[in-house]
């Protein structure tokens, strides 16, 4: 295999979603230990939830050739730089190391990235068709990187305030990402939401989201979960992010805006879990 071969094998895992899922874990890991698992431990949990992501997105993709020529032409598998045998192979070696990764570290951790596993190949092949549902798994899915750090540490506990954020926020993003690929979708008979009820619709349900999310950023630091850094960088960064994300909406959903907020509520994702961090 050359080195060429691989950094595409590599692009089809989305780095930068790798890297939030392994921060995501760590962050819970920080949260919920009250002793602090080796570094062995830790490294292995990263490593596993963010190859248990990897292979959810490498299979996406192989089930989406078709939808991506027209959403995303200069996907990987949709440009035919890679053939889809090579990415089936690569997604069989990355479900596999991150079951035998989660083995290292404790019964609870092995069930819940098999779990994190199946549900990931359910909602590529049959769950994402379903209008919110597939959405929602994978918010959950989202969220549950938190409960795993909390299970690496054995003491899940204080994990379930950002698996929240995490759920709230992704399942914004998730609509967004149904409406880009709405076109799409359509041609090839997957029914998502906007596909289903319209753009003005997803829009209403994503105002909604973002509201409770916006309200439900208020609760740890009201009630003493967090301190004042965390107030700050979500007040001053994060809610503003989520405002002028619905404004943006609202004004402009062709596929060029969608894209860039899609990439924003990344961004937010990002500083939510600094605000986390640091307010612990």
């Amino acid at each position: 295999m050359n080195f060429n071969k691989i950094i595409l094998l590599l692009k089809l895992t989305r780095p930068v979603n790798l890297l939030i899922t392994a921060v995501s874990v760590l962050v819970g890991v920080i949260i919920c230990a009250e002793v602090k698992p080796s570094f062995q431990i830790i490294f292995f949990a990263m490593l596993s939830a963010a190859l248990s992501s990897a292979g959810g997105n490498v299979i996406n993709d192989i089930v989406d050739i078709e939808i991506d020529k027209i959403s995303h032409p200069k996907r990987v598998l949709a440009s035919n730089l890679i053939s889809a045998k090579s990415a089936n192979l690569f997604y069989y070696l990355v479900v596999a190391i991150s079951i035998a990764l989660s083995s290292l570290i404790n019964i609870n951790s092995f069930i819940i990235v098999i779990a994190a596993n199946a549900l990931l190949l359910l909602y590529s092949l049959y769950l994402k068709k379903i209008p919110l549902v597939g959405n929602l798994i994978v918010s959950i899915l989202t969220g549950l990187t938190f409960i795993y750090g909390g299970v690496v540490s054995e003491n899940i506990s204080f994990a379930f305030i950002p698996a929240g954020f995490a759920l709230l926020i992704n399942f914004i993003r998730e609509i967004i990402k149904d409406m880009q690929d709405a076109e799409g979708d359509s041609k090839n008979g997957v029914i998502t939401y906007p596909v289903k009820n319209g753009f003005d619709s997803a829009k209403k349900i994503i105002l909604i989201t973002s509201t409770v999310l916006i309200v439900f950023t208020f609760v740890p630091f009201y009630f003493n979960f967090y301190k004042i850094e965390y107030f700050v960088l979500v007040m001053l960064i994060v809610n503003p992010m989520l405002v002028f994300n619905v404004k943006s909406l609202y004004e402009n959903h062709s596929n060029k805006n969608l894209k860039r907020l899609s990439g924003l509520l990344k961004l937010a994702m990002v500083f939510g879990l600094a605000a986390i961090y640091f307010g612990r």
